[in-house]
Parts: structure tokens; C-alpha cells; sequence
């Protein structure tokens, strides 16, 4: 059990269950977004909101090309908004910094106490005698 225990406490594992439950969460929003803005959208412009009615039959089988169609178009819907949304802005951010664009992020600020700390410690350790 104790190495059971460790194998589950790793960063990596902890890491990954994380991502996980914000990648469900993540593509609640994206399907959520393809139905109620693209879907509406694709209708509006080719006058049939779902096409899974859409089928052949040939030699007594029935061919539901309308669901391959309704899957292909929601599979690029949300690669397209993964692409816009998330992918496009953080390499565009990465490309920037890359191109020294963005400023560095500045030094943090000290208060009065915490730099009267530090020069407390630096006196310390000045008076310390070496070992």
C-alpha cells in the first residue's frame, strides 16, 4: 500500500487527474459553444440545423451519411475554437516575449519591513564568523 500511496501522490499523476477534470470541464464550454452559436450558424446558411435525416439506401441498407456529417462538422467547430481561442492567443503571447516585445515581469516590490528584514539578515550574516 505505502508504495501504492506514493505512485498516487507524484506530482505527474496529481498533474494529470487536474487536467483532466479541466479538460472535461473545458469541453462542456467548447460543445456548448458549437451548438448554440455554430450549429445556429450553419443552419442559418445552409437552411438544415442537423443533417443526420440525410441518408441512401443501397441493396436494402440504410447509409446515415448525415451523422458522418453532423460529427465532421462538429469536430471542426471545436478545432476551431481550440485554435482561436486558445492555441493562436498563447503562441502569439509566446512569439512576443520570444521577440522581447512584452516587458520582463518586474521585480516584486518591497514593503519598508520586509527590506528592513533583509538588511537585518545581510548584517547577520556579515557578523557570523566563518566555519
Amino acid at each position: 500500500m505505502k508504495g501504492f500511496k506514493q505512485f498516487l501522490m507524484r506530482g505527474n499523476v496529481v498533474d494529470l487527474a487536474v487536467a483532466v477534470v479541466i479538460g472535461t470541464a473545458f469541453t462542456a464550454v467548447v460543445t456548448s459553444l458549437v451548438k448554440t452559436i455554430f450549429t445556429p450558424l450553419i443552419a442559418a446558411i445552409f437552411g438544415k440545423p442537423d443533417f443526420s435525416a440525410l441518408t441512401f439506401t443501397l441493396n436494402g441498407s440504410v447509409f446515415r451519411y448525415g451523422e458522418f456529417i453532423n460529427s465532421v462538422i462538429a469536430f471542426l467547430s471545436v478545432a476551431t475554437v481550440i485554435y482561436f481561442v486558445v492555441v493562436l492567443p498563447l503562441k502569439t503571447i509566446n512569439d512576443r516575449r520570444a521577440r522581447g516585445q512584452l516587458p520582463p515581469e518586474a521585480d516584486p516590490v518591497l514593503t519598508d519591513e520586509a527590506r528592513l528584514l533583509t538588511e537585518i539578515r545581510d548584517l547577520l550574516t556579515e557578523r557570523r564568523p566563518a566555519s
